[in-house]
């Protein structure tokens, strides 16, 4: 059966990264049977440019009929001075929202031909792999209220809501749960309940789901311990999940052990396991156009899409292993690039790792 997957490239670098994952899924269906038709819309600045939204309508009735959606990346300097409702950004929280894709897988796996490239010393990262999952429809991002207002005595004052129900938090826990059964059966749920009174709901939940799950090993991180503990020891780490906010910001920390955000891919899945992959780094406007964007991550966010929507293991372990042998061909981009090795562009990058692969 023929799988319908949504292009949606987006601002800054997105177009050129992902037209090479264009490149990546046009090659397995031409040379290795991938049933799958491509689709492209617009999102983001490039939304608001095509329809004055930065989700128009048009994209997200797309996005609600495809099987699965890769997003390249939105936001750029040009768009900041729009009305906050007009701006890149919310697109993006938009189709999290209207898609219901409330739970965000974000792994942290260190190449061993990139371990020069971390931050941290090779004994610290070699072998790094942790899978964050992030809550991504729910807390500060979308709670309400929210606003900026002005005192009585004059004083502007900005406020957020941080909130999460009880059935928004088991869905969460309930898929970190199920992942770490496929993993190392470790789950570190990180909250901050020495403080927060949703975090005390958070933990008195993520307990309570636990003993449905003996065999996996449950314990709580405060989120400021558990920033502390991805930099001193992040091998103890199997599986995490956290909300919205404290798993935006640990994921991005977790990026930097790798070598560079430029290699990490993400998924965002609704209950059904519809997902919208995209690469966890940002737009990049200041090196848009310049095809030398590491397009790693968008390829490797094309082997999540294959493996976890559409049922594609093969296919995906196959787009894994034709980027490990780039790898060893000492092929990088710059933001990768050390002594000795060979730096390439965008393109020159993708068409390596199509390339190779291979049956």
């Amino acid at each position: 059966m023929t799988q319908n997957i949504l292009i949606l490239p987006g601002d800054g670098i997105g177009p050129e990264i992902v037209a090479e994952a264009t490149r990546l899924l046009n090659a397995l269906k031409d040379r290795f049977g991938l049933a799958v038709e491509l689709e492209e819309a617009p999102i983001g600045g490039a939304g608001y440019d095509a329809a004055g939204k930065p989700l128009p309508d048009e994209t997200l009735a797309l996005a609600r009929a495809a099987d699965a959606i890769l997003l390249g990346a939105v936001g750029g300097p040009r768009y900041d001075q729009l009305a906050w409702e007009l701006r890149p950004e919310r697109g993006l929280l938009a189709i999290r929202s209207e898609l219901a894709l409330f739970s965000n897988l974000r792994p942290a796996i260190l190449y061993p031909q990139l371990a020069s490239a971390s931050a941290l010393k090779p004994e610290i990262v070699g072998g790094l792999d942790i899978m964050i999952l992030r809550e991504l429809t729910g807390g500060a991002y979308f709670g309400k209220p929210r606003g900026i207002q002005a005192r009585e005595d004059g004083v502007r004052e900005g406020f957020n809501t941080i909130i999460y129900s009880e059935p928004e938090i088991e869905r969460i826990v309930r898929s970190g749960f199920e992942i770490a059964m496929k993993r190392d059966r470790r789950l570190c749920s990180v909250d901050k309940a020495n403080v927060l009174e949703v975090s005390q709901l958070w933990r008195e939940v993520a307990e309570r789901v636990a003993k449905e799950y003996p065999e996996v090993a449950l314990s709580h991180m405060y989120v400021d311990n558990a920033a502390m503990q991805l930099v001193r020891a992040p091998k103890q780490f199997d599986v995490i999940v956290t909300e919205n906010m404290f798993g935006d910001i640990l994921s991005d920390a977790a990026a930097m052990l790798t070598g560079s955000i430029g290699m990490l891919p993400s998924a965002s899945l609704d209950a059904g396991g519809k997902g919208m992959y995209e690469p966890i780094h940002g737009s990049a406007p200041d090196i848009a156009g310049q095809g030398v964007a590491n397009p790693l991550a968008t390829l490797l966010s094309v082997a999540m899409m294959l493996r976890y929507t559409l049922n594609e293991e093969a296919q995906a372990a196959r787009v894994e292993a034709a980027v490990g042998r780039v790898l060893d061909q000492g092929l990088r981009t710059a933001d990768i690039w050390t002594e000795g090795c060979r730096k390439v562009g965008t393109r020159e990058m993708g068409e390596a790792v199509v390339a190779e692969l291979a049956d």
